[in-house]
């Protein structure tokens, strides 16, 4: 049973449910846990929340009250429980999300990283702790979505694993959202993102980081990561079926060709539909040992070759493109008058977004770095196509959206 108390009252033996305040600012990567020692309680005190809520079946209880105090820690029905919800957010442009974003995607791998070390030990914790982290994330997705998925992007390649874990969290909380899936739905598609590469940690990591290509023994270890990851969730507590589903499905493609058990169409769940479009993306779009990352634009084209090819829902895919935009924050663009800028910001316009022009393809020089909001009524102004950074020798087109911001 749950119930929330003042701070004052922690003490050892409680079993802490969930701070009352951001995960973000939190001293812990969990949020649910035994409070075991008095340095334990002194830090929960000291951590800047007013209240908590303990869970009374699970630990002790607070020092008994007496009876004309009890509304102090009244037990909670579940009515009363913590419950995700969205609430109202307010769209914001990209700018002012990046700085919020950065700081969420640094505390992120910190969290992730300790719960894949604890899955490649062969034991995982309390998973539902880390829902807070999901929260922030969808948050930030929500106030707008190119701000946190454009920064992961930009991930280096050591940090693959566990920031690709924080992206496809972010994606599928998009692409749940524009489906219109409900809070809570998002909320759990959000959780299967995080998790879904988890049984990764089950493949020795010179065979994920191989820069060459794999035998047919390191590919078949590599094809069982959905499947070991599966075995790792059922094991832990509170993981829902929609996570289960998703870490062993997210290979499956729509033509029956993926892993581990080769579905076909809808036999192949919303879910990891969903899932198998969104890992690929960031997949494709990163940096890796053995490859650098395609643009956004690109690999939004490939992946459409790839759907008609058969390996995604194209009904899914169609919705995800919406998410992200045709030009995705970050694409080099050349536009009508033969300036070359960089996407900024797509949220008023998949088709006119806010663009960063810095060069003209007339006199082939830098020109002085320019925004331009190609929805403005009446400009003349409008993308004529996308274009390849390789192709122009720009060493690094992701610094002009960055400091534009």
């Amino acid at each position: 049973m749950l119930k929330k108390i003042p701070v004052e009252k922690v003490r050892q033996g409680m079993y802490l449910q969930q701070l009352c305040g951001s995960w973000l600012n939190s001293p812990f990567w969990q949020t649910s846990f035994v409070i075991d020692g008095p340095e334990l309680v002194q830090q929960v005190r000291n951590c800047g929340v007013r209240e908590i809520w303990i869970d009374i079946a699970r630990g002790v209880d607070v020092v008994e009250q007496p009876a004309d105090s009890a509304a102090q820690g009244q037990p909670a029905s579940a009515a009363d429980a913590p419950r995700f919800s969205f609430g109202v957010v307010e769209n914001v442009p990209v700018a002012e999300e990046l700085e919020r974003a950065a700081r969420l995607v640094n505390r992120s791998k910190e969290a992730v990283g300790a719960m894949f070390n604890e899955a490649r030990m062969g034991r995982l914790s309390n998973v539902a702790s880390a829902m807070p982290l999901v929260e922030d994330i969808a948050a930030s997705v929500l106030r707008n979505p190119g701000a946190l998925v454009s920064l992961v992007r930009l991930k280096q390649a050591d940090d693959y694993t566990y920031l690709h874990s924080v992206a496809v969290c972010a994606l599928m909380v998009a692409l749940a959202r524009k489906l219109g899936l409900d809070d809570e739905e998002v909320r759990e598609c959000g959780m299967a993102g995080l998790l879904h590469d988890i049984g990764k940690m089950a493949v020795p990591n010179d065979i994920l980081n191989k820069p060459g290509k794999l035998t047919d023994a390191e590919f078949g270890a590599v094809k069982g990561h959905p499947s070991a990851g599966h075995r790792l969730l059922i094991e832990s507590d509170s993981v829902s079926p929609i996570a289960l589903d998703v870490c062993l499905h997210h290979h499956e493609k729509y033509d029956g060709s993926g892993y581990p058990h080769g579905l076909k169409g809808e036999e192949i769940s919303l879910h990891a539909r969903m899932g198998a479009v969104c890992d690929v993306y960031d997949a494709i779009t990163s940096d890796r040992p053995y490859k650098a990352g395609w643009c956004p634009a690109e690999s939004l084209r490939k992946m459409a070759e790839w759907t008609k090819a058969g390996h995604f829902d194209p009904v899914i895919f169609a919705a995800f493109v919406k998410c992200i935009g045709i030009y995705p924050v970050g694409t080099l663009v050349r536009l009508k008058s033969g300036r070359l800028g960089v996407v900024l910001d797509n949220t008023k316009s998949l088709l006119q977004p806010l663009v960063r022009v810095f060069f003209s393809t007339k006199s082939t020089s830098y020109i002085p770095p320019e925004t331009i909001d190609l929805a403005l009524p009446g400009l003349q102004e409008s993308i004529a196509a996308r274009e390849d950074a390789a192709a122009w020798n720009f060493p690094d087109v992701d610094r002009y959206w960055l400091t534009a911001a």
